[in-house]
């Protein structure tokens, strides 16, 4: 698969890498063995790079990772973020929490110096404070992480990361979220900047597999998060009403069939993405070995062309511009 260096940290890392948000909670129950499977079988399809967090699970999910790289030496830059297991306020953003955070993750994933730590959607005031790359940059110089960067939620938060000297900005993009293509990646490109595309595929409505009475289970953000209950709205299906996003799927996958006769919808989608300038990696996440190695092989797909992309443009234009466009 394909590599491209990562913003300043001058690691390269694969086109398609593995978000694992799934593997601690929040979308269902994952045991183990079937969590050491699908990142496995990432590996084995290319990925070197896994995107995980300290409240994935509570831990459970960078833990799952530590074990896994530690038994197996993997080639694999790992990214996790730190942030939310407090209140996202102000003042909990400070240099001892930011030790004390980082401390946990290196244990959980069993690593003396972390690849890089992303502040985990820390609230608009906290991405502006100098302060806060100050503090970061101490814990960089102290050894603890390698490099530093930052998973947003708007676009304005993405250029303030940009400004203060992110390595790299985590972000929503997709087929119903096109904002940052025009208004973050050109600046990143320009910067150098690394650019981690999260929620590629929507929540899975981007799979098109999704009926208006497809139901999710309690445990799974798609069931409690959809109106912004638990977190930012926009982390689930976009931030897109379900109905709406469910039949726009549809003609998202009639435009995929025909761009792309021998990939799935949701191929489509990931290789849509992976081959936008700008782009560094993009984070699907992945419940079993299958979807593991079909979103790898996303990597892999033929350019799409202008044709396609036009067409993707018109159905945002279409279907979601005034609803989304001016929230995030």
């Amino acid at each position: 698969m394909e590599q491209r260096t990562l913003g300043s940290t001058g690691r390269d890392v694969s086109v398609i890498g593995l978000g694992t948000w799934q593997l601690g909670a929040d979308w269902g129950a994952v045991d183990e063995a079937d969590a050491r499977a699908v990142l496995e079988a990432s590996v084995e399809a290319g990925v070197t790079f896994f995107d995980t967090a300290d409240v994935y699970g509570d831990g459970r999910s960078e833990q799952v990772i530590g074990r896994f790289l530690a038994e197996t030496g993997a080639p694999v830059t790992v990214a996790t973020k730190m942030g939310r297991r407090g209140d996202q306020v102000a003042a909990n953003y400070t240099l001892d929490h930011f030790r004390a955070w980082a401390d946990r993750s290196r244990a959980n994933l069993q690593r003396d110096t972390l690849d890089l730590v992303q502040l985990h959607c820390p609230p608009t005031d906290v991405i502006e404070a100098q302060r806060t790359y100050d503090d970061l940059e101490t814990l960089r110089s102290e050894g603890a992480i390698a490099a530093y960067g930052v998973s947003v939620e708007t676009c304005a938060q993405a250029l303030a990361a940009i400004e203060r000297g992110a390595a790299t900005i985590q972000i929503i993009i997709n087929a119903f979220r096109l904002k940052p293509l025009d208004e973050v990646l050109p600046v990143a490109r320009e910067k150098g900047v690394g650019i981690i595309v999260r929620v590629p595929l929507a929540s899975g409505l981007l799979s098109g597999r999704y009926t208006t009475h497809t139901t999710f289970a309690p445990d799974d953000h798609r069931t409690f998060n959809r109106h912004g209950e638990a977190f930012d709205q926009g982390e689930t299906f976009s931030g897109v009403d379900f109905e709406t996003g469910v039949a726009a799927a549809q003609e998202f996958a009639a435009l995929a069939r025909a761009a792309a006769p021998d990939a799935t919808t949701a191929q489509v989608a990931l290789a849509w993405l992976a081959q936008q300038p700008g782009v560094t990696t993009v984070i699907p996440g992945a419940r079993n070995v299958d979807q593991a190695r079909a979103n790898a092989a996303a990597g892999s797909l033929s350019p799409l062309g202008d044709a396609f992309d036009a067409d993707v443009h018109r159905l945002y234009d279409a279907r979601f511009r005034a609803a989304v466009h001016g929230r995030w």
